[in-house]
């Protein structure tokens, strides 16, 4: 999971082996409970003493990354040739991983502008990305 943010601080609990087994375990602990995200956070925060910025954004908000966000991701990347946190050469879509959206019941889920689009499926991600560009 480490692979998505860079510049990822040494201290940070995702880099520590011991804490990220911990963390690990949370999110096992409650992957199957709808709408857990603020339990895990809660979680993390008391074992773990803080919730870093690389916690927040691997969450994806329980359900989506369960759900599998991070294979959207992947595919997203490579049919766009760009990384997290850049935009295609025409300027046109930009990769970034955000929290929470409040939409669980439609996970996994992706926000174009404004817009959420619900259970999103690898398969389904091309047509998606096709329509934006046009």
């Amino acid at each position: 999971m480490v692979k998505y943010l860079k510049n990822i601080p040494a201290n940070d609990p995702l880099i520590i082996p011991e804490q990220r087994a911990i963390i690990d375990q949370i999110i096992e602990e409650h992957r199957d409970k709808p709408g857990a995200a603020m339990v895990v956070l809660g979680e993390v925060q008391s074992k773990i003493g803080w919730v870093s910025e690389a916690t927040h954004k691997f969450c994806m908000g329980t359900a989506c990354y369960v759900g599998g966000v991070p294979q959207l991701m992947e595919k997203a990347k490579q049919i766009l040739g760009i990384d997290i946190g850049e935009t295609t050469p025409d300027g046109l879509i930009t990769l970034e991983i955000c929290r929470c959206v409040g939409a669980c019941s439609q996970a996994p889920v992706i926000v174009v502008d404004e817009e959420v689009l619900g259970r999103v499926k690898p398969n389904k991600l091309p047509q998606a990305i096709k329509q934006l560009q046009n």
